[in-house]
């Protein structure tokens, strides 16, 4: 008798330990197939690197970080030229010299170390495939500022205003370069065209899942995960709201390395690790309003002797995500604290931008001037619009910090 009720303990204990096995192999099994499903459960931003390639070389690469929870998205274009200390070859060299299209560890880890945060998924595209999704989407809406012209060679036509790139004219779009054009207006358009290309994709994401154009669609990436983790996560990217989202630039200075100009990141690459904590911030902040949805407008003005620093701070401002609409001289030049002037009305807004700067002196005006009294009512010229912050610089301000409280 005995034996046989040990012989049943024994028995129900086997079952136990197979059902919790098989559990822990279910588990680990889903987390493989649907590794999503773990940054979903733990909370976490989705960073995603999208490599857009030509002649086997990165034409630009964009890093999308997204939090679900709220969201809000942002996006940092790392430049080929930027100079790093290259690990596998142990020298300061471009970094897309680790660039392999059949081995993405190598670079998507260089890009890691830059911006001080893991890369989950990554998608690249090869700029004849780009053009097959563009038609695929129906196109892709640019704002063209201005005519472009070129004759000689390829010749090249974009009219101005809003037009439809179907992928021929997308190809084109992002790879020209115009003879003497600034280098800064070439990575705007392509960061420009990303941007209207994601939002496409959001617009689309329905249609993309028919069978038919499923498969084109899913074979014009070579994507870092397998299909049923690509096509939720780009369900979750079709949520991203562009018109919101600004592209951030990693910013530099140009500096003759072993024979070549390489763009060499500020504060030995510590400012952008540091945007990238703020960002970070920034997406997975939960605050209530309309105001924490926008980006906000700065305007900068030098209130030193200091020539150029007024033009410094803002490209140092836009790589926070901020929209510098303007930049110039004070009243005067012998500010010795730095001032922040609010028109947000929004206490924890203002401090989050002044710690940008590890800037506490803030005071509030109000955004529009004052409202003369006129029997006719309120007229659209009583109105004048002011940026959200204006940020005056003082002799306290080094460069980079306020030193003086």
């Amino acid at each position: 008798m005995r034996r046989n009720k040990a012989d049943a303990s024994v028995f129900i204990l086997l079952v136990i330990i197979l059902i919790l096995a098989a559990g822990a192999a279910f588990a680990v099994y889903t987390l493989r197939s649907d590794p999503l499903g773990e940054t979903f459960a733990s909370d976490r931003v989705i960073n995603t690197l999208f490599v857009i390639e030509k002649d086997q070389k990165p034409l630009c690469s964009f890093v999308l970080m997204f939090y679900p929870a709220t969201g809000r998205a942002a996006i940092f274009d790392v430049p080929g030229d930027l100079g790093l200390i290259i690990r596998r070859v142990d020298r300061v060299d471009r970094i897309d010299t680790a660039y392999d299209p059949k081995n993405m560890d190598l670079f998507r880890e260089e890009i890691e170390g830059l911006l001080g945060m893991e890369i989950g998924y990554s998608f690249i595209i090869t700029t004849e495939n780009l053009g097959r999704v563009v038609d695929l989407v129906e196109g892709v809406e640019i704002l063209i500022p201005s005519p472009v012209e070129r004759f000689g060679g390829d010749p090249v036509l974009f009219p101005s205003g809003k037009i439809t790139l179907d992928g021929d004219k997308a190809r084109t779009y992002i790879t020209y370069e115009l003879s003497g054009e600034d280098r800064e207006m070439v990575v705007f358009r392509r960061q420009r065209f990303f941007l209207g290309f994601l939002k496409r994709l959001g617009e689309m994401n329905r249609a993309l899942k028919n069978p038919g154009a499923a498969r084109l669609f899913r074979d014009s990436f070579t994507a870092s995960m397998n299909r049923r983790t690509r096509a939720r996560l780009f369900d979750e990217f079709s949520a991203i709201d562009t018109d919101r989202t600004g592209v951030q630039s990693i910013g530099g200075d140009f500096r003759e390395v072993s024979g070549q100009v390489l763009l060499l990141p500020r504060y030995n690459g510590s400012l952008i690790k540091e945007i990238v904590r703020q960002s970070l911030g920034t997406l997975t902040r939960r605050v209530e309003g309309s105001l924490s949805e926008r980006i906000f407008t700065v305007e900068v003005l030098n209130g030193t002797a200091e020539n150029g620093l007024a033009g410094r701070t803002a490209e140092l401002l836009r790589g926070f995500g901020y929209d510098v609409v303007s930049i110039g001289n004070a009243e005067r030049t012998d500010y010795d604290v730095t001032e922040i002037i609010d028109r947000t009305g929004n206490a924890d807004l203002v401090k989050i931008f002044g710690g940008v700067l590890r800037c506490t002196n803030i005071r509030y005006e109000s955004p529009v001037s004052d409202i003369p009294e006129s029997p006719e009512g309120l007229s659209p010229q009583n109105f004048e619009y002011r940026s959200d912050f204006t940020l005056i610089i003082g002799r306290d301000f080094n460069g980079r910090y306020v030193t003086g409280g």
